[in-house]
């Protein structure tokens, strides 16, 4: 797959976390890569970020997860709680256990440390160039290869071009135009800060009546990290009157004592709106493949954004390494294997951020269902964080029309 004067096997346009996994995954494989980002310079935007086991074992496969490990934190449990009594609803042991059940452990950290370590991974094989600053407006192919134009002007050929730009991606919409992906009502505020004496080492929600509060410490415990979020219906999202600061508090003035400490250490001059797709076929198009958040953008609740990103990744190279003389067919192969685990997530993320969301007789009936849990039964994160390819579960056929969770 390699072309003439030594174009690179691979461009991948984006340079974030699914972009440098594939760019790693693929020079792992002898494959050599080109890297393009809009951005003048590479930089993760945003803080906490959760990788289950799943994401931990691609790590590990790489290369990468002790590195990663250096300055991410290993949470000894994930709780539910009651945000209005501070009631505990719901306990699960991560730490030993879970790394022993599933092939890795399950761990928090900044998003930028991830990154450094994906990047300098990379560029350590020696086989990955990056160049910044390249904000792409075209995609051409034919039978002999895939070109990528710049708004600079200048053009980069390679055997295959992967899109890893991420939810707005311009490949996506260059070779699959799908519209607008969809806007939640759900307002979101973040507060990574110094952390608090006496915050364990714990992945906490509080859940609440269209509301909640997760918390985790990052970068090697010294910061926490906060994230609040709730349904704001008033105006449309994104609009002045949506989701502001003074509807946070009053949608949150029955909360809990600890998370109403938590909401006075968020930024509150930053809000955020988040996005989804209904799972579509078609990433992969000729020579040009979409991963991610560009081929199945999907809603925070499950925290797999990045997961499956690097999931794709590692699927992505394995066919093409399989199939290096038939680059469509291994692209072709390769949403074979990734569109049914990808769509289900995506569908699974959203039935569980209802679940969390639900208030009265809903919440009653769902505080019940996780009492009745024991807190080292795995059973219900088999399909997501084994290697069983146990079945994923179905969520109720409504939530296929996309209600506002």
């Amino acid at each position: 797959m390699a072309g003439k004067g030594g174009t690179p096997h691979v461009l991948v346009v984006g340079g974030g976390i699914g972009g440098f996994t594939t760019a790693l995954a693929c020079a792992a494989r002898g494959m050599s890569v080109h890297v393009l980002e809009r951005a003048p310079e590479i930089k993760e935007i945003g803080a906490g970020l959760q990788l289950g086991p799943n994401a931990g074992r691609v790590l590990d496969r790489l290369g990468v997860l002790d590195s990663v490990l250096r300055t991410a934190v290993l949470p000894e449990r994930f709780v539910i709680l009651d945000a209005y009594t501070g009631r505990e609803l719901y306990e699960a042991r991560f730490g030993q256990r879970l790394a022993e059940r599933f092939g890795a452990p399950y761990t928090v950290m900044h998003r930028a440390d991830l990154l450094d370590a994906l990047l300098e991974a990379s560029l350590g094989t020696g086989l990955v160039e990056v160049s910044t600053g390249k904000e792409v407006v075209d995609v051409e192919q034919d039978a002999r290869g895939a070109t990528v134009v710049c708004a600079d002007g200048s053009s980069h050929s390679a055997g295959v071009v992967v899109g890893a730009d991420g939810l707005r991606s311009a490949v996506r919409r260059l070779v699959l135009d799908a519209g607008e992906p969809i806007v939640s009502r759900y307002v979101i505020y973040r507060g990574p800060g110094p952390r608090p004496e006496g915050v364990e080492d714990a992945v906490t929600l509080y859940a609440g009546d269209g509301l909640h509060l997760m918390q985790y410490p990052i970068h090697g415990g010294e910061l926490l990290n906060r994230v609040a979020s709730f349904r704001s219906d008033r105006g449309e999202p994104g609009s002045d009157t949506w989701g502001t600061p003074q509807e946070l508090f009053e949608k949150f003035a029955d909360a809990c004592d600890p998370v109403q400490e938590a909401l006075r250490n968020l930024d509150l001059g930053h809000r955020w709106e988040q996005f989804d797709r209904m799972p579509m076929a078609g990433w992969a198009q000729g020579r040009i493949a979409l991963l991610g958040d560009a081929a199945h953008p999907m809603r925070q609740y499950l925290a797999q954004g990045a997961g499956q990103a690097m999931e794709d990744a590692v699927a992505l190279a394995a066919a093409l390494a399989d199939g290096p003389d038939d680059p469509v067919t291994a692209l072709k192969e390769y949403e074979e294997v990734r569109f049914p685990r990808a769509s289900a997530v995506q569908r699974n993320t959203r039935f569980f951020g209802e679940m969390v969301h639900l208030g009265g007789v809903g919440a009653v009936l769902r505080d019940f269902a996780f009492r009745s849990l024991r807190r080292d039964d795995y059973t219900l994160a088999e399909w997501l964080y084994g290697t069983g390819g146990a079945p994923a579960p179905q969520p109720p056929a409504r939530l296929d029309v996309y209600a506002e969770v």
